[in-house]
């Protein structure tokens, strides 16, 4: 397979098939001499992981794993984390997995030498000046999903498990110092899990794309990241061993969590109140939520969807962009309601209340409203 390269954008990332095999010099490159690797429950026991167990083993950095995570982490799993990495003398972190495992990773890497509880640094204002930097571990990060893109991202999203709240937690230097994204460990994903995670990505580059915010970069690799998904993620869940889908996947996730730098919106807004308080899976419920939410974004983001709708493949301009991603949801099993992922009788109230609290509001290019969220909800539901 041609798909190879070596990429110092957003940070240095060694991409291509088989390239697990370096992980060892990665962790030097980190200067990590002693890794934690930490990812969740069910990727614990997989080949996958004995994969890369095995690498750095080989290389005497030894083979110490933390797999205490959720599917959505919480403080409990940080806590029992930190506690993990101190007990082991561990010098950094591999963040190895999906969105959980790379999460709770860079965030045991971030908290394990800071004095202030966690939420001191959530994501707002420059509330992420009050962490020691010098005291945050190095991060090696190995995605074996193609979704958050969170290998790539200077934050991560931690429950609080007492609120029942997502909060984003950022600082520059949660950044992984390298990261490796090898197809060949998205193979396994089932196809459900491919498609969830593929329309994170999805969804991470529509938001990006419909921001308000000035931020060119970002513009063309959400619209890019688009074609991606749109080109390869019906190829890779239609057949899992199609590598070169897989490869164009792990790509569209990198943009997707490079571009929205620019912002998020409503699709997020609803999506972490949903998932924090249902536990339901993060890219699923972002994909249900897409098409209320392009509606009632229509007003500000037509124009733009107009002109990238060729591009993309797409006839009909907005509408026919909207006619297509209801299609593509259907083609990839998605439910049109969170009914469908078992959010039965949910308290609209708390999660209204929630929306509005989340900092990907302020991305969204229509103003959120405790009204027209309420609606949202109302529609999805």
């Amino acid at each position: 397979m041609t798909l190879v390269g070596n990429w110092s954008y957003p940070t240095a990332i060694k991409f291509g098939a088989g390239r697990i095999a370096e992980l060892a010099q990665a962790c030097a490159q980190a200067g990590i001499s002693k890794p934690l690797l930490i990812t969740d429950r069910g990727l614990a026991p997989l080949p996958v992981t004995e994969t890369a167990l095995a690498v750095i083993d080989g290389a005497g950095l030894g083979r110490a794993i933390f797999c205490d995570v959720d599917p959505n982490p919480t403080e409990i799993n940080l806590e029992a984390g930190i506690a993990a990495y101190k007990a082991g003398g561990h010098d950094g972190v591999i963040a190895f997995g999906g969105g959980s495992g790379l999460d709770l990773a860079k965030m045991v890497a971030f908290m394990v030498g800071q004095t202030r509880p966690v939420w001191d640094f959530e994501d707002i204002g420059d509330w992420w000046t009050r962490a020691d930097a010098d005291a945050i571990a190095p991060i090696v990060a190995v995605p074996t999903t193609a979704g958050t893109g969170s290998e790539v991202g200077r934050a991560a999203v931690l429950t609080n498990s007492v609120t029942q709240e997502k909060k984003i937690i950022f600082h520059p230097k949660v950044l992984p110092a390298v990261v490796i994204c090898d197809p060949d460990l998205t193979v396994g994903m089932p196809p459900a899990i491919t498609a969830g995670t593929g329309l994170d990505a999805f969804a991470h580059c529509v938001e990006a794309f419909s921001s308000p915010f000035y931020h060119p970069m970002s513009q063309g690799i959400a619209l890019e990241g688009m074609r991606l998904v749109i080109d390869y993620l019906p190829r890779a869940y239609a057949d899992g061993s199609d590598i070169e889908a897989r490869a164009q996947m792990m790509s569209a996730a990198l943009m997707g969590a490079t571009a929205f730098q620019k912002g998020l919106g409503a699709i997020h807004s609803l999506s972490h109140p949903i998932g924090a308080i249902h536990h339901t899976h993060h890219g699923t419920t972002n994909a249900v939520c897409m098409p209320a939410v392009l509606k009632l974004n229509a007003p500000a983001i037509r124009d733009r969807f107009d002109r990238a709708a060729g591009y993309l493949g797409i006839s009909g301009g907005f509408d026919g962009f909207c006619d297509f991603v209801g299609g593509f949801n259907d083609g990839l099993g998605i439910p049109k309601r969170l009914s469908g992922l078992g959010v039965t009788d949910p308290d609209i109230d708390k999660l209204v209340a929630g929306a509005l609290k989340d900092p990907s509001c302020g991305g969204n290019p229509v103003e959120l409203t405790a009204e027209n969220l309420r609606a949202l909800y109302e529609a999805v539901l």
